[in-house]
């Protein structure tokens, strides 16, 4: 059997492990490590003479040694605190009254709160439950319509994976060896077009059609001083927190391990201003990050033995023969790429997929002459979509085991619908628009390099997807 097709079965296999429920990051190790073995192995040597055990402590070293990596704690410090300290309970009332009189005005508070909190954490499970708990039973209890409420809640809470500051971009800049900085500018546009959407979605809806999204009564005892004032104090600081971190970075002020320890530093100060800070939620947000910081590191550490020897085996480049042998354009590459990342979204989550399948096309990035920093924002946009989409929509199962009993999976699902067009909406306009992801660093980080470009080329459908960083 040659060497690429054992890179073929060691690929099978693990896929496999995967579905029998298998921990992923140690099930990377194991295969890297077995099948390294064989790989490196030598005739008559000793058995930790092997270079496999070399090749694996260097990957563990280089990966504890990424600064990258360091604002990953960081930012998820800053979001376990921010939700140990019941701050969003404040957020969510003090947007339900400065916006009550705005048509689905506790849909638009709950999307606005999820969002602000997706991009203080970047853990969709996080958000959705713990939104699933303060903002679900209000809106069903006020006589919103089911499916919207649903909808809402799972869609907003996936929106931390692609606005800055995501912990998904930073550990695709990491993989891909791209600026996180501008990552974050090439995110920006499309991820407010996506909040926009939704928020124009939620209001036309309740504008065509009041009862489903009726306006609570009991909010109209606040006085426009009152509501003012429940805004400047629990809407403000957070946003000014989230928006001081991402200018610092966006501006050349910090870099982001800097900007994310301000911002982990900003979270412990919110907690004790808002009398909410004890050592026992200090205690259970340093565990939290602990054990999520943990997870990614063991997944780096494996993918990265694992791909090694995927590519030392010659697996790599039956990939790239493959995919060439197809003779696709480039839309259609990045077509079939996204319709494989998203089919691995769901039964995966989108760390394990970034660090572990999308080095297997990064290769070909070249090739095909896509800019890395455009494919990692139309795979930040793409998980959208395999969060919300059934049969295994994440968010609609993270929202069933806190919704109100009542509330079936099925009325989830349906709710999530509209928005998975949303995204699917968002995901079309990036490929027909480019310059959506382009603009911002190619114009304020870096001058574009000018590739040829053939207009004589069917397959060509806008220049700018071949920017090449």
């Amino acid at each position: 059997m040659s060497d690429p097709i054992i890179a073929l079965l060691m690929l099978g296999v693990f896929i496999v492990f995967i579905f029998l429920g298998f921990p992923i990051a140690f099930t990377l190790m194991a295969m890297g490590i077995s099948f390294g073995y064989y790989a490196y192995y030598v005739p008559g040597q000793e058995f930790w003479d092997n270079r496999i055990f070399y090749l694996f402590t260097q990957n563990t070293f280089s990966v504890m040694n990424n600064d990258t990596l360091i604002s990953i704690p960081l930012f998820l410090f800053m979001g376990y605190i921010i939700e140990r300290a019941n701050i969003l309970d404040r957020l969510f009332h003090s947007l339900q009254v400065g916006l009550r009189f705005l048509p689905g005005s506790m849909a638009v508070a709950a999307l606005v709160t999820c969002a602000l909190f997706a991009t203080a954490t970047g853990i969709v499970g996080a958000v959705v439950t713990l939104m699933g708990l303060i903002a679900l039973p209000p809106m069903l209890k006020a006589g919103y319509d089911q499916k919207i409420s649903s909808g809402v809640i799972t869609a907003g809470g996936t929106l931390g994976i692609l606005i800055p500051p995501s912990i998904l971009l930073i550990v695709y800049a990491a993989t891909a060896s791209v600026s996180v900085v501008k990552l974050y500018a090439a995110a920006l546009i499309p991820g407010f077009v996506l909040a926009g959407l939704y928020v124009i979605y939620v209001i036309t809806r309740a504008t065509l059609n009041p009862a489903l999204c009726p306006r609570p009564k009991e909010l109209d005892q606040y006085s426009f001083a009152e509501s003012a004032m429940l805004v400047l104090t629990a809407f403000v600081p957070l946003a000014a927190l989230i928006v001081a971190v991402l200018g610092s970075i966006l501006f050349g002020l910090a870099t982001p391990s800097e900007a994310a320890a301000m911002g982990a530093l900003g979270g412990i100060i919110l907690a004790v201003v808002y009398r909410a800070f004890t050592w026992e939620r200090l205690r259970e947000a340093v565990y939290l990050t602990a054990r999520t910081s943990a997870m990614v590191c063991f997944l780096f550490v494996g993918a990265a033995t694992f791909s090694s020897v995927f590519s030392y085996l010659g697996g790599e480049h039956v990939v790239k023969d493959f995919m060439l042998a197809l003779d696709l354009s480039t839309v259609q590459f990045l077509l079939l790429t996204q319709l494989i990342i998203f089919i691995l979204g769901w039964p995966l989550e989108w760390s394990e997929i970034i660090i572990i399948f999308v080095p297997i096309f990064l290769p070909l990035l070249p090739v095909f002459g896509v800019d890395p920093i455009l494919f990692g924002i139309l795979i930040a946009i793409n998980l959208q979509t395999s969060f919300l989409t059934p049969p295994m929509a994440m968010s609609a199962y993270y929202l069933k085991g806190v919704a109100p009993k009542g509330v079936e999976l099925w009325t989830i699902f349906r709710g999530c619908f509209p928005f998975v067009g949303m995204v699917i909406l968002t995901l079309a306009l990036t490929y027909i628009y480019p310059s959506m992801v382009t603009y911002l660093p190619d114009h304020f980080f870096s001058q574009p390099t000018e590739v040829p470009f053939d207009p004589n080329d069917p397959s060509v459908v806008n220049p700018d997807i071949f920017k090449v960083q």
